[in-house]
């Protein structure tokens, strides 16, 4: 399926998924999403991408490997839990840091970072399988 309409819409489609998985990933711990439904439509967006475009085109994109964005991923997560250990609590409580920037007030949070880490996983991980996929059905 590698139409004209298709190689050209997909690399706007798949940008325009990739930031909604961020929106998704963003707003998830406050309301339903999170890290890993906004990974799965960035995975997703990377799929699109690569069916159009070809995996070569995908991997000059994501920049670093797949993997090494899921192992670092996996680091991040682990560090939000371990954060709890330096105000002697269990591990993965939540810890809040609030900034006052002029009036507005902005909250960052260990649930956050446990959102990132793992969007970061599902992406790296369903991405890499993706493209494993893909090479071998090009071949």
């Amino acid at each position: 399926m590698r139409t004209i309409i298709f190689r050209t819409i997909a690399p706007y489609l798949a940008a325009l998924m990739v930031l909604f998985s961020i929106f998704v990933l963003l707003r998830g711990h406050n309301e339903p999403g999170g890290g890993f439904i906004g990974g799965l439509i960035a995975a997703s967006a990377l799929a699109i991408f690569g069916i159009a475009c070809g995996v070569a085109s995908v991997r000059r994109a994501m920049v670093f490997h797949p993997m090494g964005v899921a192992g670092f991923g996996l680091f991040i997560g682990a560090l939000a839990g371990i954060l709890s250990f330096f105000t002697s609590q269990p591990f993965m409580t939540s810890q809040w840091l609030i900034f006052h920037i002029q009036d507005v007030e902005i909250a960052l949070s260990t649930p956050l970072i446990f959102d990132i880490g793992v969007y970061l996983v599902v992406v790296g991980a369903i991405g890499s399988i993706a493209l494993a996929l893909e090479e071998r059905e090009s071949d």
